[in-house]
């Protein structure tokens, strides 16, 4: 008798649509960052210096630049309603993108007209959030049942790619812009865009394209909404929320709920996010006045000041794993948990700790010294471990802590509290320029004043965070995964 053959299983294959999806991304992250390296120097040097003083000009600067990220972090929330409900991923991507060349186009062509600039601004931050929550997304329409172990593979080159065009274009833009000037610099990110955009274009044939549902109002928004003009019909014992189970879907309303718990948490970030960011406008800034030379004993050269910021990337993918496999199950070993409450607040220690670094720089170039950039390098490092432990934790606690339903919200949430941290530091900027309120806040006072509110954060977090309600969706679902898009 013959002994039945075993057909052996079919290695799951990657979609053929990743490596547009990858190219894409490194491109269009390269254009981001690359412009934005050079952008506060570039706006303090060749509009506002002639307008306002050496302080106010840097002011200035910086309030455009975070007001521009702020935009930017802002509209993915857009973005994924209108990608979700109308237009679907791909339509949205691809039209936007073109939307994000012309921006491109306006930086380089308007290099000496501050309105012409300032429009290519906004229309890069509709740009670049417009698409920035469906690209992500897109990665994942791309499997099936078939190939779904592959994703987490997936997900580190995409992430890869966006670390390696961010790092490339911030030593190569800087270089640029100093030795043939903005139009150069601020054109190769268009022509990368324009490159992304052709790139994604180029696999229109290959992508899995799942259709807009339409506009359904079991989501978080309209749910919050009924319920804030119904309060008048909650019933003793419920919460506000209950008073929208009979309009809207049960376990809709319940993940609203969940996402309120989460806000909790979120409530605390955006003062990473307000400090992080000035590490790419203000931190530029202050490494013009560091001594810069690096001699390596057989060479020596001199890092320009948007370089510097290179170091983050390169230090974040050197954590990432050094925290992942090392120093969390260190602490576990030694009957410390790591939970996600516990390592944002140790993010946030770090990044004050940083500040307290970058404060000390300053006052040093506030009394005529030139301090050694490494002194700014070793501030990055420090940061970049506070980011690994906030950033990373806090899109974990968001996907972890959120029911299926409602995960896509809490990423265009989370991306909110970016926008709000940098509208906060905008503000403050916006004022020292202005002579407002904030007037006062010159030199390493700036500094130390994030770093006392950075301090009163962490306090109200430390006796807040154990009081918080947690519920962790993965390990205790409550409703059953079904393959279809989320809604925002």
């Amino acid at each position: 008798m013959q002994e039945p053959t075993t057909v052996p299983a079919e290695k799951p294959r990657y979609p053929r649509s990743i490596p547009y999806i990858i190219g894409n991304e490194a491109a269009e992250r390269f254009s981001f960052y690359g412009m934005r390296s050079i952008l506060v120097t570039f706006l303090a040097a060749q509009f506002y210096s002639k307008m306002f003083g050496p302080a106010e000009a840097a002011a200035k600067a910086n309030q455009s630049t975070h007001f521009f990220v702020a935009l930017a972090y802002t509209l993915p929330f857009v973005g994924g309603i209108v990608a979700d409900w109308f237009t679907g991923k791909y339509k949205i991507i691809l039209w936007i993108s073109i939307v994000y060349c012309i921006g491109h186009l306006c930086l380089a062509v308007f290099d000496t007209n501050l309105s012409g600039f300032t429009a290519g601004l906004v229309i890069i931050a509709i740009g670049a959030g417009g698409i920035k929550s469906c690209v992500s997304a897109n990665v994942g329409d791309q499997f099936d049942a078939s190939n779904q172990s592959l994703l987490s593979k997936v997900y580190g080159w995409f992430y890869f790619s966006i670390n390696a065009g961010s790092m490339f274009s911030t030593v190569l833009i800087p270089y640029v812009y100093k030795n043939y000037g903005a139009k150069w610099a601020f054109g190769i990110p268009g022509i990368l865009m324009a490159i992304a955009t052709i790139i994604f274009f180029s696999g229109r044939k290959k992508y899995v394209r799942v259709p807009p549902k339409g506009v359904d109002k079991n989501n978080f928004l309209f749910i919050s909404l009924y319920a804030l003009f119904n309060m008048g019909k909650k019933k003793k014992g419920q919460s506000l929320l209950d008073v929208a189970k009979g309009p809207f879907n049960p376990e809709k309303v319940e993940g609203t709920k969940a996402v309120y718990r989460v806000l909790a948490v979120f409530a605390f970030v955006p003062i990473f996010w307000a400090m992080w960011d000035q590490s790419e406008s203000e931190w530029v800034q202050q490494a013009e006045h560091c001594y810069r030379v690096i001699n390596l004993g057989f060479t020596q050269f001199t890092i320009l000041p948007g370089q510097v910021q290179t170091v983050n990337p390169v230090f974040l993918l050197i954590f990432i794993p050094i925290f992942t496999y090392g120093v969390y199950p260190f602490f576990e070993k030694m009957g410390i948990k790591t939970t996600p409450l516990r390592r944002i607040g140790a993010g946030l220690f770090l990044t004050g700790l940083s500040f307290v670094i970058i404060a000390l720089i300053q006052t040093s170039i506030d009394g005529g010294g030139h301090p050694n950039i490494w002194w700014q390098v070793l501030a990055f490092i420090i940061l970049s471990a506070g980011e690994v432990m906030v950033s990373i934790t806090g899109l974990e606690y968001a996907y972890t802590q959120a029911p299926i339903s409602m995960k896509s919200t809490m990423s265009a949430i989370w991306l909110l509290t970016v926008a709000a941290g940098n509208l906060f530091v905008g503000f403050v900027n916006g004022s020292i320029a202005e002579h407002g309120i904030f007037k006062g806040l010159t030199g390493a006072s700036y500094y130390w004043f994030f770093i006392e509110l950075i301090a009163g954060f962490l306090i109200i977090f430390m006796f807040i965070s154990p009081r918080l309600k947690e519920r962790n969706y993965i390990t205790d679902p409550d409703e059953v995964a079904v393959p279809e898009t989320e809604n925002l």
